[in-house]
């Protein structure tokens, strides 16, 4: 089981993210159903060595939050406490919300990892 919390009404994780032998991790992570992807800002893409190149895929995504530009790059290792994910695609912005959110954990992390959320007891658990 692992604990989030709870700010502003909404879920915030720890996460850890690993690429070419580069580790962060990263407090204040949106857990965030109601995004179908994870979006980590350009300056953590850079520091694990997920720069911008010319032949990148940019996307148009849409939010609550409005329109934004993202490219996307495949990331060697998520972790959410014990639960970990070997090469994901994720997607790099600009994440410029007005509020201390320091990445998006969407969906797409939380269906390949089959994950149950349990807000009253703010736990989340993998399903069986």
């Amino acid at each position: 089981m692992i604990g989030f919390d709870i700010n502003k009404g909404l879920p915030f994780v720890k996460i850890t993210l690993t690429n070419k032998e580069r580790t962060l991790e990263l407090d204040n992570v949106l857990l965030d159903t109601g995004s179908a992807s994870t979006l980590i800002p350009a300056e953590v893409a850079v520091q694990l060595g997920l720069d911008t190149l010319p032949d990148d895929k940019i996307l148009r995504i849409h939010g609550i939050g409005g329109t934004e530009y993202v490219y996307e790059k495949n990331i060697e290792k998520i972790g959410l406490s014990s639960l970990i994910l070997h090469k994901m695609a994720i997607h790099i912005g600009s994440l410029d919300y007005g509020f201390g959110i320091n990445d998006i954990l969407g969906m797409d992390f939380m269906t390949l990892m089959g994950i149950n959320i349990d807000i009253k007891h703010r736990l989340i658990t993998k399903a069986k």
